[in-house]
């Protein structure tokens, strides 16, 4: 099964995310099957906190993969699911 979730990234106390699709048995920072957007949590503008490739994004929601539930409020906030139903 394929999970979209975060893979850490930074120095110590600097830690920003990618949004990946990768194996849910792989390690957190391993290998991913390709990196789909970026969240950087230090930002104070909300609407900067993200970057997101939406149409990758919802090829892998297509095909099966599970987001976590990080990840999941993430994608709620930027209205994915709205457009992977419409």
């Amino acid at each position: 099964m394929v999970k979209l979730r975060l893979k850490r990234y930074g120095r110590k106390g600097q830690v920003s995310y990618r949004i990946v699709a990768a194996p849910a048995l792989a390690r957190r920072d391993g290998r991913a099957l390709e990196e789909v957007g970026f969240y950087n949590p230090r930002v104070s503008d909300p609407t900067q906190r993200t970057r997101l490739n939406v149409p990758a994004i919802i090829k892998w929601l297509k095909q099966g993969a599970q987001p976590t539930p990080t990840v999941r409020s993430i994608l709620e906030k930027a209205q994915i699911f709205d457009q992977l139903h419409a």
